[in-house]
């Protein structure tokens, strides 16, 4: 995946105001599509993928700075294209417990399931993260398993949008789902998805490269649509979404934080979706429609 990373530097605030003033750039830079930041002595450095760079709603998040009297500037720059998962990756996560009921652990490092007392044992995922997003660690992958896990999934068609490591996929398919299908626009996450899969013994799972675009390509309706993506791709992508659902289907959205959900909201009212129910956990949001 190609990235570029943008130099912002911010003036006009004092040591305290400057703290405050990479919240507030952070939280806006999040929703032109930019996935993490490093703060620096007179700013913030941020990293985004280019294919997913809003560059007019860049220029605008520093146009219209709302703290007053503090302006922002920035420089892009191309950054080589390696796994920056790298060491992330070969240091492995912690296993990740999902009310007892899913348990996510790194492929890579030895696991020993917990002792039960007896009751239904958890489904266990194991997932190798390959330049993709999606172990479990953050807040929005555990709201949408948590989400799946109070739905009946029996025998139900369910699509996974932008899959990346494809953990939701995997946890749909275990949690009893007749089929999958995925996509993801990054050719990387697709390949993961795969192979995590296999990993899995799962064989109910389609995955394809691409956007949403790719939906007309794929024939039938769906029971359940997830998708974990920033804000900005789901306000474009919701009518999609609603265009591959049956009557009476559910709409699982994450990836956003909860400021944002109104007018997520409000999009899904347009398209005759009504909210039915809601996680949050720190600042982000699960939205779950219908």
């Amino acid at each position: 995946m190609k990235y570029l990373t943008a130099n912002f530097s911010i003036t006009g605030a004092d040591e305290m105001l400057l703290q405050a003033s990479r919240e507030v750039l952070a939280d806006e830079l999040a929703a032109v599509g930019f996935e993490s930041f490093e703060d620096t002595d007179g700013g913030l450095t941020g990293y985004v993928q280019s294919e997913l760079l809003d560059r007019e709603g860049l220029a605008a998040v520093c146009r219209e700075f709302p703290l007053k009297g503090v302006s922002v500037s920035y420089e892009l720059a191309e950054v080589e294209d390696r796994d920056w998962n790298e060491t992330w990756e070969n240091e492995g996560f912690d296993p990740i417990d999902i009310k007892g009921q899913v348990i996510i652990y790194d492929a890579r490092h030895p696991f020993t399931l917990p002792q039960t007392d007896g009751t239904q044992s958890p489904v266990t995922i194991a997932i190798e993260a390959r330049q993709a997003f999606g172990t479990g660690t953050h807040q929005t992958t555990r709201m949408v398993v948590q989400t799946l896990l109070n739905i009946e999934l029996a025998d139900k068609r369910v699509l996974d949008c932008g899959c990346g490591t494809g953990i939701l996929s995997l946890v749909a398919s275990k949690l009893g789902a007749g089929s999958v299908v995925g996509y993801d626009i990054d050719e990387w996450s697709v390949e993961n998805t795969k192979h995590n899969a296999q990993l899995n013994a799962v064989d109910n799972l389609e995955v394809f490269t691409g956007d949403a675009s790719v939906l007309s390509h794929i024939s039938g309706v769906f029971d359940v649509v997830m998708a974990n993506i920033n804000r900005n791709i789901l306000l474009a992508d919701m009518a999609a979404f609603k265009d591959v659902m049956r009557p009476n289907a559910i709409l699982i959205l994450s990836g956003f934080y909860v400021d944002d959900a109104q007018m997520l909201v409000e999009k899904a009212r347009e398209l005759g979706l009504t909210e039915i129910n809601r996680r949050t956990e720190d600042d982000w949001c699960c939205l779950v429609l219908k």
